[in-house]
C-alpha cells in the first residue's frame, strides 16, 4: 500500500498492512523457510530462503521504516544482533566513540569481541559535546549514542553529533530504545541509523525478542543488510508478526505511559527517602532543554537513587506489588529492578539506583504502590 503523508498514529496502524489476497485487514504468518523458483531459475514471489527474505519480515520492516521517517529497515533476532551488526562493520584500525552511560550488553559485547578484533573504541560523555568533539580521531568511523541512556537517562543533542560527524564522515547511530518513534525520530535531525531494541516498546508485550536498524544511507543499508543474511541472526516469521500485531497500538501505549511516568517522576521528587530522580521531562534534568527540543514527550522510563544504601535499594524493589521485580522495559506491565546488580563485570550504576519502567496500569494505583513500598523500607539502613 502506498500511505500518503500522515501522521505517525496512521502510520502505526497501516504500515506493513496491505490486504492479503482473500481480503483480510489482518497480516497472515508466512512460516515458509525455502521457496518455488521459476522455469528460468528466478523466484517468482520475490524470496528464495527465510534467511535471506521473508514476506512477513518484509511487511515488518517497511512499517517500521515509514514510522523512523524513511529509509530501510533491517530487522534482527534481538537488539544486541542489531547492535553488533553495526559494530561487526568496523576494521581492524578504526577507531569507534561510544557513549559511557551505554547498556552493559554493548559494553560487554564491545570490549569481548570488537576491541580484540584490533578495533579501538573511547567511551565519553556524549551528552557533552565538548567531550564527544575531544574523542573523535582521524580514524573515528563510527558514534554509537543513546539518548536517553539506560540507565541515567542522560540525553544527546541529535544536532550537534551528526555536525560534528557529517564533515568527517562518521557514521553516527543512535539507540532510540527509550524513546521509539513515537517520541522522537533521530533520522530526522541528521543520524545516520537509528537501533531499537523491539522487544521493549516496539513489542510492548513482553512476549517476543527482536532488534531492528532503520537508516537512510544506501550503503549502509546494503552492508546491514548483508550481515543480516549471512550471519543468520533473523527474526522469526511468528516474531515478526507479533511485532507488527503491536505496532497499531505503540502510539496510544507510549504516549500513556509518558504521560504517567511524568507524574510519577514529578510525585518521587518531592518524596523524604529519595536522594534524586532521573528523568528528562523534569526540569531539575541537565538535560530537560535539549530533550524539550527533540522529544514530543519523555518516555515511560525513570531511575531513581534511594536515599541510603544498596541494601535499602533492593528492599525498596522488593516491596513493591505492582511494579514487578523483573528485568527489561516497555511492556504493558510496570517493572522496577536494581540495575548494579545485573550489570555483572561492567557494573557502573550506583548501588542505590533503581529502574522503573511505567506500564498502563492506572497511575494513581502505581503511586500507592510505592508509597506504600517507601513506608516499608523507611528503617531500613
Amino acid at each position: 500500500m502506498s500511505i500518503p503523508e500522515v501522521h505517525l498514529d496512521t502510520l502505526a496502524v497501516h504500515g506493513g498492512r496491505d490486504p492479503e489476497d482473500d481480503g483480510g485487514l489482518a497480516p497472515s504468518i508466512r512460516p515458509a523457510t525455502t521457496f518455488l523458483r521459476g522455469e528460468d531459475g528466478d523466484y517468482p514471489g520475490g524470496h528464495q530462503y527465510s534467511r535471506s527474505s521473508n514476506e512477513t519480515r518484509a511487511r515488518l520492516e517497511s512499517a517500521l521504516a515509514a514510522l523512523e521517517g524513511g529509509g530501510e529497515a533491517v530487522t534482527f533476532a534481538s537488539g544486541m544482533a542489531a547492535a553488533s551488526a553495526v559494530f561487526m562493520q568496523l576494521a581492524p584500525g578504526d577507531h569507534a566513540v561510544v557513549s559511557a552511560d551505554v547498556y552493559h550488553g554493548v559494553i560487554h559485547f564491545v570490549k569481548q569481541w570488537i576491541v580484540p578484533r584490533g578495533v579501538d573504541v573511547s567511551f565519553c560523555e556524549t551528552s557533552d559535546p565538548d567531550a564527544l568533539a575531544d574523542a573523535i580521531r582521524g580514524n573515528t568511523r563510527l558514534i554509537w549514542f543513546e539518548s536517553p541512556s539506560n540507565p541515567e537517562m542522560k540525553i544527546t543533542a541529535f544536532a550537534a553529533v551528526a555536525e560534528l560527524a557529517r564533515a568527517r564522515g562518521i557514521v553516527t547511530v543512535c539507540d532510540s530504545t527509550l524513546a521509539s518513534p513515537v517520541l522522537q525520530r533521530p533520522l530526522e535531525h541528521g543520524i545516520d541509523a537509528v537501533m531499537h531494541s523491539s522487544t521493549k516498546y516496539l513489542g510492548g508485550h513482553s512476549d517476543m525478542l527482536g532488534g531492528v536498524l532503520v537508516t537512510r544511507n544506501a550503503e549502509l543499508a546494503r552492508r546491514l543488510r548483508a550481515w543480516q543474511a549471512e550471519s543468520g541472526a533473523v527474526p522469526s516469521a511468528f516474531d515478526c508478526w507479533l511485532l507488527l500485531r503491536s505496532l497499531p497500538t505503540l502510539p496510544l501505549r507510549v504516549t500513556r505511559q509518558s504521560a504517567s511516568a511524568l507524574h510519577i517522576a514529578q510525585w518521587l521528587s518531592e518524596q523524604n527517602g529519595i536522594e534524586r530522580v532521573l528523568y528528562p521531562g523534569l526540569a531539575s534534568h541537565p538535560g530537560h532543554a535539549v530533550a524539550r527540543e527533540q522529544m514530543r514527550a519523555f518516555g515511560g522510563v525513570l531511575s531513581v537513587c534511594v536515599d541510603g544504601s544498596e541494601r535499602k535499594a533492593r528492599a525498596f524493589a522488593s516491596a513493591t506489588t505492582l511494579f514487578a521485580q523483573a528485568t527489561s522495559l516497555g511492556g504493558v506491565e510496570s517493572l522496577i529492578e536494581h540495575r548494579a546488580s545485573v550489570e555483572g563485570d561492567n557494573r557502573r550504576s550506583p548501588g542505590n539506583l533503581l529502574r522503573l519502567s511505567v506500564g498502563l496500569e492506572h497511575p494513581d494505583d502505581l503511586l500507592r504502590d510505592l508509597a506504600q513500598a517507601l513506608e516499608r523500607v523507611r528503617d531500613v539502613n
